[in-house]
């Protein structure tokens, strides 16, 4: 579910909290000498337990210990937005314009025509990301440059950034995301530097070629801190750009979500699903500073192999804010097919001093997403499926420290790996990501160790209840 709130407050996980025995009453506590005792033994068993579960929560790219639900299994229908989303409505000029606060999560509508306008309220401390999704209905008829344009002005109508994701030679109606920024870099004399109000500008991109219909909307908006120290100041000029060999192995089910919200979770494996023509499939990937992500997709064949769909398996990766980071497309002939992205350099901090675009949006750790699309134009010349779908993801190089933020982000914790993602996101054939072996065989040994001290502590505490009894 991510961090994202839906209701102007921070959103649960979606996991439930787990829950232990109840306290005893007071008429049922024991009297004397005997409480102290049963709950200091059970109170060092705990301690001890939580060390060795704390510790390793720790080690970087932690084995999967509940991988939790795999997703759905079935026919998916349409875009999956975050549940309990504020519904809002787009001004047609800045004065209405309703705020988008930080950490929300909003749904609202884009017409045909116009642009619509929202508010952000900002200060001068922190970074600014809002993103949009734009989700058109599967029946219109789009064009190579339709698509969504998110501009964000300051109250002078200052241009901060603006931009645009349409929807590629597929022709393919699917959800489009772009993303807008308002970046402080003191001394720069930059525009957009202010506390105050802002405003984030949605339109199409090619309204007079676009379809009639409204297209629904999913809208974050979110902030990072600046680091209480400057550091670098320019990107990164070295980095190991070559294509690694594509993780082998059997695959294993992972079924796709349906929207950035619902994005199922995945660590380094290869995993499998069935796509069908017009659907996109949604991974998340957490992903540490000092790591880089390889991606591969591929698509069974037919058992019609003629016939040529433009552009039909698309692979892209958003990055925390949902900002895209790179894609790559390729047409199918109904034989098997796959597509990779290109290179990309660790995530770090100053990647976003760079003037490459995919450089620049791998600026934060934290759950970057791996999207599939299956052109809805497959169906045309090969059937509406399902095809089979192998993703093969490959995490490379090692983790590192993040900068010391002076505050927190909002939503908290977006811009991290938490212990949990890394104990819950399920790894595939393939092996430990890079750097990650000896941290593998500190967590298989501590794997023994804990389930020795569960006996362990279960011993103690039949033999206090007994003693207390």
């Amino acid at each position: 579910m991510g961090r994202w709130c839906t209701a102007r407050g921070r959103a649960g996980t979606g996991r439930a909290r787990p829950t232990g025995p109840a306290l005893p009453t007071r008429s049922a506590m024991p009297t004397g000498r005997a409480l102290p005792t049963v709950f200091a033994r059970t109170a060092a068993v705990t301690a001890v337990l939580v060390t060795v579960v704390a510790t390793t929560a720790a080690l970087p790219g932690a084995m999967a210990l509940a991988a939790g639900p795999a997703g759905p299994a079935g026919p998916r229908t349409g875009y999956d937005f975050a549940d309990g989303a504020v519904r809002i409505t787009g001004a047609s000029a800045t004065a209405g314009a309703e705020e988008l606060a930080a950490g929300s999560t909003y749904r609202s509508s884009l017409p045909r025509n116009g642009t619509l306008y929202y508010r952000l309220e900002l200060d001068a401390a922190s970074d600014a990301y809002v993103s949009v999704t734009a989700v058109p209905g599967t029946d219109g008829e789009v064009t190579a440059v339709d698509g969504i344009r998110v501009s964000v002005r300051d109250a002078d109508g200052g241009s901060c950034s603006v931009h645009s994701a349409t929807f590629g030679a597929a022709h393919s109606p699917r959800p489009v995301t772009a993303w807008g920024t308002r970046e402080i870099d003191a001394g720069t004399g930059r525009r957009c530097q202010d506390a105050g109000t802002y405003y984030v500008s949605v339109q199409r991109t090619r309204p007079q070629d676009s379809p009639p219909d409204d297209w629904d909307l999913e809208l974050t908006a979110a902030t990072e801190p600046l680091p209480r120290q400057t550091g670098p100041t320019k990107a990164p000029e070295t980095w190991d750009s070559a294509s690694p060999e594509p993780l082998a192995g059997e695959p294993e089910r992972r079924p796709g979500g349906s929207g950035f919200a619902h994005a199922t979770l995945v660590g380094q494996g290869v995993w499998r699903d069935d796509i069908r023509p017009g659907e996109t499939l949604y991974y998340r990937v957490p992903v540490d500073w000092g790591r880089q992500v390889y991606a591969t997709a591929e698509l069974a064949g037919s058992a019609d192999a003629s016939g040529y769909a433009t552009g039909a398996l698309r692979l892209a990766l958003h990055n925390p804010v949902r900002g895209e980071v790179d894609d790559a497309a390729k047409g199918y002939t109904g034989r098997r097919t796959s597509v990779a992205l290109a290179p990309l350099p660790p995530v770090a901090y100053p990647n976003r001093y760079a003037t490459a675009g995919q450089v620049g949006a791998l600026r934060f750790a934290g759950d970057y997403y791996v999207v599939v699309h299956l052109a809805s134009q497959v169906a045309d010349a090969f059937g509406e499926g399902p095809f089979g779908l192998t993703l093969r993801l490959r995490l490379g190089g090692a983790a590192q420290s993040g900068p010391d933020y002076a505050g927190e982000s909002r939503p908290n914790g977006l811009f991290e790996v938490s212990a949990r993602d890394r104990l819950a996101a399920p790894r595939g054939s393939g092996g430990a990501a890079a750097g990650d072996d000896a941290a593998m065989k500190a967590v298989a040994v501590g794997g023994i160790g804990t389930g020795s001290l569960l006996l362990l502590g279960l011993a103690v505490w039949t033999a206090a209840a007994r003693r207390r009894t």
